[in-house]
């Protein structure tokens, strides 16, 4: 995947947790309990770029966030 697109996508997550009144924390604790093996150190590198994020994590946190695909791609 692209380096600006990992950005910006990692930039939506964070808007749309703290949207959320969500902690990294609470967003890993969350996925976690979904089945996911994910670290609040992870959520953070996600956040700002610097980890891939997989298919199962982006699913898994739209769901969480109540987001779309289209929202975490394009914003709104």
């Amino acid at each position: 995947m692209n380096v600006i697109y990992e950005k910006e996508i990692g930039n939506r997550i964070r808007l749309y947790r703290e949207k959320n009144n969500m902690t990294q924390e609470q967003l890993s604790a969350r996925l976690q309990t979904r089945g996911c093996d994910i670290t609040r150190s992870a959520v953070a590198k996600i956040e700002v770029g610097q980890r891939h994020i997989y298919p199962d994590e982006m699913k898994l946190i739209k769901e969480i966030l109540k987001v779309s695909f289209e929202d975490l791609f394009y914003g709104k």
